[in-house]
């Protein structure tokens, strides 16, 4: 059984991509295995007592989750795989609660975020948490019916609540995109397709374009951009890209050398297959 790490409780949004992603992988069968914080899961898979982790990337409404960028930079880790998981937050609560006599609701950050809306209308207090699921489980154990939780429709199901209110996100579609991260770039998922790579420039006029020019004139596609401040230089940034290309294509290695040789830091985080749905597989 391949122990596969993610952040959260059992019935989070996580677990279901852990579920999604191996099961269209060659990894065989899979055990989901909870973990406390985003660390944590970093931890397990460099320290070998989880063979892969699955971590949160972006999402579509509530934008990257800057933690997990800054822990990628850890040089014992790849990528191997990305899933997108379609994301329809639910309000729980107890069996026999009301919309009207909800007073506290409690969920991850990023889930409250994506429903502003909904719970600015429900006027009740909200408390973040550190996940969804676990903050269902948090309203299951206290036992108020006064109180109810952010969470998938699956939690409910695994805390024994009731759903009070489905698909109540601002955005209808609303959708995540995680990573698969091992001590090895191991290719568990199949070949690889796209490319996550971080870079430095100088600070100098022209050093961001004249990188971004290196994939350009080679026709490589970037499907995303985000930088990340350094820390230790103030207002000083590293950039990450997300290039639509494997490794193994020549034009990509092509490109990282041009970087390397043009004195830039820059580190491959990975490359693994592109994320399909069932339907573009069909087509």
């Amino acid at each position: 059984m391949t122990r596969v790490g993610y952040q959260g409780e059992p019935g989070a949004f996580s677990e279901e991509a852990v579920v999604t992603l191996f099961a269209a992988g060659d990894a065989g069968a899979v055990e989901p295995v909870p973990c406390r914080t985003f660390r944590d899961v970093f931890d397990g898979v460099e320290q070998g007592t989880l063979a892969f982790g699955v971590v949160p990337l972006e999402n579509s409404q509530g934008g990257s989750i800057a933690e997990t960028y800054d822990l990628l930079l850890r040089e014992s880790v790849s990528i191997v795989g990305e899933v997108v998981v379609r994301v329809d937050q639910a309000l729980l609560g107890l069996e026999g609660s009301t919309l009207d006599g909800i007073r506290r609701v409690w969920s991850h950050p990023q889930a409250l975020a994506q429903c502003e809306e909904f719970l600015a209308r429900l006027g009740a207090d909200v408390v973040p948490m550190y996940d969804t699921a676990g903050a269902a489980k948090r309203v299951a154990e206290e036992g108020r019916a006064d109180q109810a939780a952010v969470a998938a429709e699956r939690a409910a199901a695994v805390y024994g609540l009731q759903v009070l209110a489905s698909r109540i996100q601002t955005h209808g579609d609303n959708q995540t995109r995680f990573a698969a991260i091992a001590a090895t770039p191991t290719a568990p998922l199949g070949p690889p397709e796209k490319t996550s790579i971080v870079f430095g420039v100088r600070h100098v006029p022209g050093a961001l374009v004249r990188a971004l020019s290196t994939f350009a004139f080679r026709g490589l596609n970037l499907a995303k951009i985000e930088s990340r401040p350094l820390g230790d230089r103030p207002w000083e940034y590293r950039f990450y890209v997300d290039v639509e290309a494997g490794m193994d294509d020549p034009l990509l290695a092509d490109a990282v050398e041009e970087l390397e040789r043009e004195g830039r830091s820059i580190t491959v985080l990975g490359s693994y297959p592109r994320w399909r749905w069932a339907s573009e597989d069909a087509g």
